[in-house]
Formats: C-alpha cells, structure tokens, sequence
C-alpha cells in the first residue's frame, strides 16, 4: 500500500470515528459515563472561582455514589454536585477546558465534543506510532488506527467529560517522540526539549503518565545511548553513560520544572509530602470498595472471576457506570476475533524472528527492534499499573488499559493480518496449476477481509449506541 493511499484511508477512519463520537457525545444520557459528573464540577469550579478545587473530607460519598448509579431515573434527578472527588487531579485538561465551558454556559455536549477532538487526534498518533514502529507495513499502522478509533468503550470514554482523552494523547505523544529518537545518532537538543515539554505537559494531566510515558522515555534514551548501532561507528561522538546522563538531563529538567509548578502547589495545600494529593485521595475515599474486604466475601476465586470477566466485558463496552453490558454473543464474538488476533501476532513474531535470524548480516535498522521494545514496555507499565490498583482497591474496568491501546491495537491488527496473509498462500498454493494470475485478486480479498474486521467495530459502535445505551441509560 503506498503512502498516499494509506493517508486516505486514514482520513476516512478519521471522518468514521468523528461521525461517531458525535452521536455519542449528543446522544449519551447526561452523566452516563464513569466519573463525569465529578470531572464537570472540576471544570465548573475552575470556572466560576477563577481558582483551582482542592479536595476535601466529605466530598466522596459511596452511598451517594451509589444510589445516583444505581438506575438512569436517579442519576437523572439526583443532584451532581456532591460528586467531587476528582479535585485531587491534576489541572491540564480542566484548565483547556474551562474556555468551552465558560463560551457554552456549562453546555455538557461541548464539553463532550472537546474530548471528541482529543480522541480524534489520539487516532492520528496511533497511525503515526504505526509508521513509525513498521514503515513497511503501512496495514499495520491502518489497523491499530482503526481498532483506537472502534473499539465501542473507548470511544464511549472519548466522548465524555474526562481526562483519559489527555493523559492518552500526551502518553502516545511521548512515544511517537521516543521513536523518532532512533532516526539519527545524534539527537538535536530541539527534539530532546520537546519531549520534556511533553512529559512535562503530561505530569499535569494524570498520574497514569508517571508510571507509564515517564519510564517510556526514559528507556528510549537509554536504549539511544547504549544500544544504538550507528553510535558505535562513531567513536568520537560521546556515548555511554556520558550521552545517556547528557540527554537524560535535557529531557527530564525542563518536564519536572514544568511538574513542580503542581507539586509546590500540592505541598502548600495538602501538607506533608502529598506531592500529588494521593494520599489526600486515598484519605478521603472511605467505603469505596477494596480487594481485601472482596477477598474475604468471594475468595480468591470469586475474586479472581469478577476481576477477569468485568475487566474483559468493560474492555469492549460496559457502559454508563458500569451498568449496562452487551448482550453475551457480542462479547463472544469480540473474544474469537481476538484469540485470533493473538495467534496471529504470535505466529508473526515467530516468521519475523526466524527471517531476522536468517539474514546476513542481522539487521541494524531500529525500527526492527526498538520500536517494538517500546510498545512492549508500553503495554507492561499499564497492565502492571492496573494490577497495583487493584491490589488496594475494587477497580474492575478495562478502560485503564486504554493508556496502551495503541500497542494492543498494533497487535490485534499485525496478528489478523497474518492470519489472512497464510490464508492468502494457502490458497495460492491451491490456485499454481491455474493459468491465470489471482495474485492481485487474492490481495484484494486480503485487504478486504482485513477492513470488514474494523468496519465490524464501527458498525457494534452504532448499535452499542442506539440498543443498549439509549434505551438503558435514559431516564
């Protein structure tokens, strides 16, 4: 596929997952989405106070919390504003914001729009990310694009009031950033210093970036200093723990200058140490449900079958909060179309390996290995994020594996397409004696098939929407 093609077909899933997250943020029920109430007070008393909220004893309440989820007529009649228990956060994506929300008069559905825009250029990294990780392979860029734009819960978080449509477009910003790293072995300070910007940026969205774009970055230059293998030809050029301490530097000063504006701030307000007001958080939120006390009233296996089964369903659509799964045959299908994503991958990675061990000399190129290095400590840095969570509270919901959606999407994308391409040669092999060539309609096929998975997606998006949601979540 040429580049030019790829781009067009990109603007189209553009366009799709738009269209969609439209209807979404015009026709979900207000406040049907985890949290959202919580974080348009946030913005609310931005501004109206002209000051930013801080979190206080009282302003989370699980019996409140309860009875306003518990059906749509509540959530619909009860009052939103005792739900302020994300005033702990940090400010970014609230302060942006604020803007809309003065201009509307507090209009929930522009504040929905705006995390539209966000997911929609969260879309337009995950390509770029695609790209920059498989150049060769623009299908894979494609296919990860298209599973961040489809996959129905995620694009019912993108069209919410919420800072995950942030925190996930700075977390893929800062990955597409430590990619390109690798294009030269020499890194201009520009580049270095925007990437500090960026975490820095991030370090005031949402505590996911800490343990996540921050560890990210830091192994790309680690990986640039002593792994790069143009930098070995180059013995004049300082490398090693002198380049890695250097560009470490450049990066990391001006991230956590930016940072510490929010954690003096923490400090003055919050006292001790509580530089990100967790422990104010943690202080506050008595009754919210924890894995011990679930330990004691389901066991370990009870518990271990609510963890997988609500994580797995939450995934792929669990909506408003929490209270309105699919119906068992959707979640059946998704679960086959990704244990054969997952065969695929892995049979991939094992043709890609055997091919790598066969050229002569290996390659050198890294977008061969350190792209892929990233996504992978991309994905293990949010799966083990969620699980430490969940050690200490009740948090069963797959959207908090959404800061990796991208290196997921990658992968269920890569694995279907090599499960289409050995189709494709089976077949082939079937059609030798025939004198006619059926190369490029066994391509066509391919790319067919490959596009009908997405457009599956998108299709369970619409009838997510108008089956389940709005019929289940109105008042």
């Amino acid at each position: 596929m040429s580049r030019l093609a790829a781009n067009i077909t990109l603007v189209f899933i553009l366009i799709a997952y738009l269209a969609l997250g439209l209807a979404y943020a015009f026709q979900t029920p207000d406040w049907q989405a985890p949290d959202e109430p919580a974080h348009y007070n946030y913005i609310q008393f931005i501004a109206k106070e002209h000051a930013l909220p801080i979190l206080e004893q009282g302003e989370y309440d699980q019996t409140y919390i309860e009875k306003f989820t518990r059906t749509p007529q509540n959530t619909a009649s009860m009052s939103i504003d005792p739900l302020r228990y994300e005033d702990y956060a940090p400010p970014l994506y609230y302060l942006l914001a604020t803007p809309i929300y003065a201009l509307t008069d507090g209009w929930i559905t522009a504040l929905r729009l705006f995390s539209v825009v966000l997911g929609g250029a969260l879309v337009v990294v995950a390509y770029l990310i695609g790209v920059e990780t498989y150049p060769d392979q623009l299908v894979f860029a494609l296919g990860g694009a298209a599973f961040v734009a489809f996959v129905p819960q995620h694009l019912a978080i993108m069209s919410a009031i919420n800072n995950d449509s942030l925190a996930e477009l700075l977390i893929a910003l800062v990955v597409l950033q430590s990619m390109r790293l690798f294009r030269s072995p020499l890194i201009s300070k520009r580049r270095l210093i925007g990437l500090g910007v960026t975490l820095g940026l991030g370090l005031l969205t949402k505590a996911t970036f800490y343990y996540t774009a921050m560890p990210i970055a830091l192994a790309a230059l680690a990986l640039h200093a002593f792994r790069q293998p143009a930098l070995k030809k180059q013995a004049h050029q300082t490398r090693g723990w002198k380049l890695f301490i250097r560009q470490a530097l450049i990066v990391f000063v001006p991230a956590l200058l930016i940072g510490a504006v929010w954690w003096v701030r923490n400090l003055s307000v919050y006292g001790g140490l509580d530089v990100m007001g967790l422990a104010r958080h943690n202080a506050v939120v008595v009754g919210q449900p924890t894995t011990v006390q679930w330990l004691r009233d389901y066991g370990a296996s009870g518990l271990l079958q609510r963890f997988f089964t609500t994580t797995y369903r939450s995934f792929w659509g669990q909506f408003g909060w929490m209270s309105t799964p699919m119906p068992d045959r959707e979640y059946l299908l998704l679960g086959g179309l990704s244990v054969v994503a997952m065969i695929g991958w892995v049979w991939w990675l094992v043709t890609r390996r055997k091919k790598q061990d066969a050229e002569n000399p290996p390659p050198t190129s890294p977008y061969r290995s350190y792209g892929g290095l990233l996504l992978s400590l991309w994905f293990v840095l949010t799966v083990g994020g969620y699980l430490y969570y969940n050690l200490t509270f009740v948090q069963h919901q797959g959207r908090y594996l959404f800061p990796a959606l991208i290196p997921i999407g990658l992968a269920f994308a890569i694995g279907w397409w090599q499960v289409l391409d050995q189709i494709k040669s089976l077949i082939a092999r079937w059609l030798t004696r025939s004198t006619r060539d059926w190369s490029p309609w066994l391509d066509q096929a391919q790319l067919i098939i490959f596009a009908l998975i997405f457009i599956y997606l998108a299709r369970l998006d619409l009838v997510a929407l108008q089956r389940y949601i709005i019929p289940n979540l109105s008042p």
